[in-house]
């Protein structure tokens, strides 16, 4: 099937926030993620290299940002 890869980027991008978690000066999220959308992601600047052992990855300051605002436009009341 095929599908945009941008909406599922979005999607993917919102539920980072659910499992989010301050590691001392970083905000991190589990990395339970289809690979590929972790990927692009990482290439457009929201995270940092998904590709390690940690099972989280760390957010970057705009990723911090655009997750919250993603989650809370999307599943908000």
């Amino acid at each position: 099937m095929e599908y945009d890869e941008e909406k599922v980027d979005e999607m993917v991008l919102a539920l980072l926030y659910l499992g989010t978690f301050r590691d001392g000066p970083v905000i991190r999220a589990w990395k339970s993620f289809d690979w590929s959308s972790m990927d692009r992601l990482y290439e457009k600047g929201f995270i940092h290299d998904p590709k390690s052992k940690a099972r989280s990855v760390i957010l970057t300051e705009e990723g911090e940002r655009v997750t919250r605002e993603l989650f809370e436009r999307h599943f908000g009341r």
